[in-house]
């Protein structure tokens, strides 16, 4: 049987810290809460942390802008120093560059029409203790609430017997969205929240439907959480904040027809 490779840590220590680097440029000021609800830091060893059969994490985020996964990335550096895995569309991995930063950091490649792979390499990281980052709404949320969640998240963290780290992200749509393109002017000392809800541990036999039913509540709780405490009062009509709070964004209803416009389009399973 052929030895585990590892993943180039100096690839993605280099991604963080550029990522570090240029939320500093910006002046990005990152607010968290919910920190008392991660894993003990003791689990942490050295420059990162180690990684430990039986010892690994669903990490669920919510995903209304391009960036938001990023930020969830930085916050899980550098209060556990993790390097997460990320799940990757076979899609974006058509550029030389993204295939060849998954290939050195091992992160998995998802083909949206046929996930069964994907799938079970994602158990056997969990298993083998690595945090396993995942976008469970499988798509940016056009109207700014918590779109109707996948059931991988939940079948797999219930498979490898690990637990999920529910993680909502508020702001950096502001900066790059759907529809709203990256700008300085956007960027600029724009504030994000990322806000940590609590841990949920799944049971093997459980009703995946409602556990993650759940998890959508939970990322949703948090959601609110973060416009609640966010430190910008938006004008009336806001493009960034959803009709339930007086935006102008895409309504639920609205959503949920192009949302199934493009499962079909991009014949999306799962």
């Amino acid at each position: 049987m052929p030895a585990k490779r590892n993943p180039n840590k100096f690839v993605y220590r280099g991604i963080v810290f550029t990522g570090l680097t240029a939320r500093s440029l910006f002046r990005v000021p990152v607010i968290p809460s919910g920190l008392e609800n991660l894993p003990a830091h003791e689990d942490i060893r050295g420059l990162n942390r180690a990684v430990v059969p039986g010892k690994g994490a669903v990490v669920a985020i919510t995903h209304f802008g391009y960036l938001d996964f990023a930020f969830a990335e930085l916050l899980m550096w550098r209060k556990l120093k993790v390097h997460m895995r990320f799940l990757v569309t076979k899609k974006a991995t058509k550029k030389k560059f993204v295939k060849a930063v998954c290939d050195w950091c091992e992160h998995i490649v998802v083909d949206r029409a046929d996930g069964a792979a994907a799938y079970k390499e994602s158990v056997e990281k969990l298993r083998g203790g690595d945090y396993l980052a995942v976008l469970p709404e499988a798509g940016v949320s056009r109207s700014f609430t918590v779109r109707q969640l996948k059931t991988g998240a939940v079948r797999m963290a219930a498979e490898a017997g690990v637990p999920i780290i529910p993680v909502s992200v508020w702001g950096g749509h502001r900066m790059l969205t759907r529809g709203h393109g990256l700008s300085i002017k956007a960027a600029w000392k724009n504030p994000v929240r990322v806000h940590v809800g609590e841990i949920m541990r799944i049971e093997k036999d459980a009703d995946v439907v409602a556990e993650t039913r759940r998890l959508q509540e939970e990322l949703q709780e948090g959601i609110d959480y973060c416009i609640d405490t966010y430190p910008v009062t938006p004008e009336p009509g806001a493009w960034w904040m959803p009709r339930s709070r007086g935006g102008s964004a895409m309504g639920v209803e609205e959503q949920q027809v192009l949302d199934a416009a493009d499962r079909e389009k991009y014949k999306i399973t799962g």
